[in-house]
């Protein structure tokens, strides 16, 4: 017995052996047709004969410039986080797992058709190829990656799973029997202060005549990478992806360019399920029957100081969707569609579409959920869709609330056609935008009819940075790339057009002696201050600091999502005028107490610093920083700079808002310029980890190294993939 086990074992051994001498012989084999060319920023333009080529060679070069990014985007939309942060991240993992679907991403990859099979596949082989190449590199989690990872993400938005703002203590609620107050259900985040910006001009509006597109997101610092994917099968791309892509998320080709913005569009649903126990099992009402609940037995492992140790839950689930959680005595189910093999599709069909028709028939997939997109092109055309995915509804149901799950009437019907969602192409005007505001603004106000569609379609509320846009694009008269740039850099801070009248009046408050003075000098630079923030502005400290104090306490009551630029003079209103005096009093006592003067220039307390590249960074107020001019996009800034305080820290720094910036205009020849937040590299040693950090604070761009003549007359290195570098 001991023998047959003995040559069992063998067995396995060799196969294990042959079958990962083919895969070395395989890798090596395609990356001889790869070519990395990294131009003076570190920037990879990978060059092959193949799409699938680009693939190996695009995410081998993501590895080397940020192999933890990489890896943890997996671990996260896999469910496995806790195997790597510990057990308080177990429901997060649960939450991904119920919308997720990675046993539906493996039979996704079987029925792929052979060209994404193969993009698929080199995907994995490029991860796989850099970790055999790099041996001192180790993996949190993930070994060896497989094809279908991809198709865990499909649209390209790490976030889309987020669509119902339904969170992980929810969920634990749910599973713990604990009734939730679901009250924030379907209400917009605003700590979170994401989002981005996309404008299209239009030949009419350009000094060339041609169309251009400016590229803005909003997300973490790092969080995406600039590339160029180049191929002898007509594959030519430039832009951003988010790490562990394998294309283009937000970026132009040739012919044509897209930007992103997260859309409000509901694409989920939430049911309150009425459920009956009984001997036979648990069951929940529908159309005057009664249908079974399924239940299916999922693990979660995660880690412990002792090692590995693992959670079992049963997954409940009606028609619906997976049960999310309990309101009183309702269950409460989710409907959604988070992934799909036609996403995948369709994000890397858009990446080689020529023309606006070829761009709109990638659209008419509709399986992009989390995006609204912007689009130009070289033949003149700009468009602006609400997002794609979307369910047609009975109008006669809230869907802004949960809805009755025991009828019919509520299912969804089908998916609306695009030309029955929001949309807008070429306008007279000349010009499009989206700040993550509603798209009813997005050629200027009454261009696109609000009555034409019902409400689940676009529930976004205006923000001001969505006002700040249309004011810019308005006044502005013809653009070229630089005027584009200049616009989307515009800081007026818009809703301090508010606020600022409302502190103004309330000076009339009788006020202690003792502190009367510096309140009323504070007023007076508020006063006399242009409303945009910059780095020698001591009234854009004070502002900020100030409204951040105001903004909570406004919005203490309010547990509904609400629009402020709409909402915002009402509940300046309400506030009692002592309240206003006093938070700017906390204001100057707290700026004096840490710097022994509230006079304090905003560039000397808000701060850009990359010192270290961890998922979560330190900040240190000893260590070098650089004074940041621009301010959240809370306020209206168009360039979003999303900074703070830390525990250990008296000045605030920035960790998120503008990332990968770019401006593109569509002529004969493309001409585009872009931006990193820092650098490429995530590599503390390279010299393209923070060699674009002094540009980024001042807003100065880099040219884009689009053609090959260009590329390789501003060569820093050329390599296969498994070869030496520099």
């Amino acid at each position: 017995m001991r023998k047959v086990l003995i040559i069992t074992f063998l067995f396995f051994v060799q196969i294990s052996f042959a079958q990962n001498k083919a895969d070395i012989a395989r890798w090596e084999s395609t990356a001889k047709k790869v070519n990395i060319v990294r131009d003076k920023w570190g920037i990879p333009h990978i060059f092959g004969k193949t799409d699938a080529d680009c693939v190996f060679g695009l995410l081998y070069a993501q590895c080397e410039d940020d192999f933890q990014r990489v890896e943890m985007n997996y671990i996260t939309m896999l469910g496995r986080t806790s195997e790597v942060k510990g057990e308080e991240h177990i429901y997060e993992d649960l939450l991904v797992k119920m919308v997720i679907d990675s046993a539906a991403s493996v039979e996704d990859y079987n029925r792929s058709p052979e060209w994404m099979k193969k993009l698929l596949n080199a995907f994995a082989d490029g991860v796989n190829y850099f970790l055999y190449t790099h041996p001192q590199i180790k993996p949190a989690l993930l070994k060896e990656f497989k094809p279908w990872y991809p198709l865990t993400y499909t649209d390209g938005s790490i976030s889309a799973i987020q669509t119902s703002n339904l969170t992980a203590k929810d969920i634990k609620n749910f599973y713990a029997d604990i009734s939730s107050d679901l009250s924030h259900i379907k209400q917009r985040d605003n700590e979170q202060l994401i989002g981005s910006n996309g404008f299209a001009i239009a030949p009419s509006k350009s000094i060339s005549g041609n169309s251009m597109l400016y590229i803005n997101p909003h997300v973490t610092f790092y969080f995406r990478p600039e590339v160029h994917m180049i191929s002898e099968e007509g594959l030519n791309t430039y832009g951003a992806v988010t790490w562990g892509q394998f294309f283009v998320y937000q970026g132009f080709n040739e012919h044509c360019g897209w930007m992103h913005t997260s859309s409000e569009a509901d694409v989920a649903d939430l049911y309150e399920e009425t459920i009956i126990k009984n001997k036979d099992g648990i069951f929940y009402k529908y159309d005057n029957s009664l249908k079974s609940v399924s239940i299916q037995a999922v693990e979660i492992k995660y880690k412990t100081t002792t090692g590995i140790a693992k959670k079992e839950f049963k997954i409940y689930s009606t028609h619906h969707g997976p049960v999310m959680a309990k309101e009183d005595e309702k269950w409460i189910s989710m409907q959604s569609n988070n992934r799909s093999l036609n996403g995948l599709i369709q994000s890397w069909s858009r990446t080689k579409a020529k023309t606006f028709s070829e761009f709109k028939s990638t659209m008419d997939l509709r399986e992009n959920v989390s995006n609204n997109t912007v689009y130009a092109d070289d033949q003149g055309n700009i468009a602006y869709w609400h997002g794609n995915f979307m369910p047609k509804r009975d109008i006669r149901f809230d869907w802004n609330d949960k809805v009755d799950g025991s009828t019919s009437a509520t299912d969804w019907k089908g998916l609306h056609t695009v030309d029955e969602t929001v949309h807008l192409y070429n306008p007279s005007n000349g010009w499009l935008q989206n700040c993550n505001s509603n798209p009813f603004t997005a050629a200027g106000p009454g261009v696109i009819s609000k009555k034409k569609y019902p409400t689940y379609m676009a529930p976004d509320a205006e923000n001001f940075r969505g006002i700040n846009a249309v004011r810019v694009l308005s006044n502005t008269g013809k653009l070229d790339i630089n005027g584009l740039i200049k616009a989307g850099y515009d800081t007026y801070l818009t809703a301090f057009d508010i606020l600022l009248p409302s502190l103004f009046s309330s000076t009339r408050t009788q006020i202690a002696d003792n502190i009367k003075p510096d309140i009323m000098k504070a007023i007076q630079i508020l006063n006399e201050w242009d409303r945009r923030s910059a780095a020698n502005s001591v009234a854009t400290t004070i502002a900020i600091l100030w409204a951040e104090r105001v903004l909570p306490y406004l919005m203490r009551n309010n547990k509904g999502d609400i629009d402020l630029t709409l909402e915002l003079s009402r509940l300046l209103k309400e506030m009692p005028d002592n309240e206003k005096i006093n938070f700017l009093n906390e204001v100057l006592k707290k700026l004096k107490a840490d710097f022994g003067t509230w006079e304090v220039k905003w560039g000397d307390i808000n701060r850009f610093q990359r010192i270290e590249n961890k998922l979560t960074p330190h900040y240190d107020d000893a260590q070098p920083s650089i004074p940041s001019p621009f301010a959240s996009s809370m306020w209206g800034s168009l360039p979003s700079y999303n900074s703070r305080t830390f525990d250990n820290t008296k000045k605030r720094y920035g960790y998120g808002g503008n990332s990968f910036i770019c401006a593109v205009e569509f002529g004969k020849k493309i001409k585009a310029k872009s931006l990193l937040a820092g650098g490429e590299s995530g590599d503390v040693n390279s010299k393209h980890f923070k060699d674009q950090a002094e540009m980024y604070t001042s807003g100065q761009f880099k040219d884009v190294l689009f053609y090959k003549e260009d590329i390789l007359k501003y060569t820093e290195e050329q390599y296969h993939p498994g070869e030496k570098r520099k």
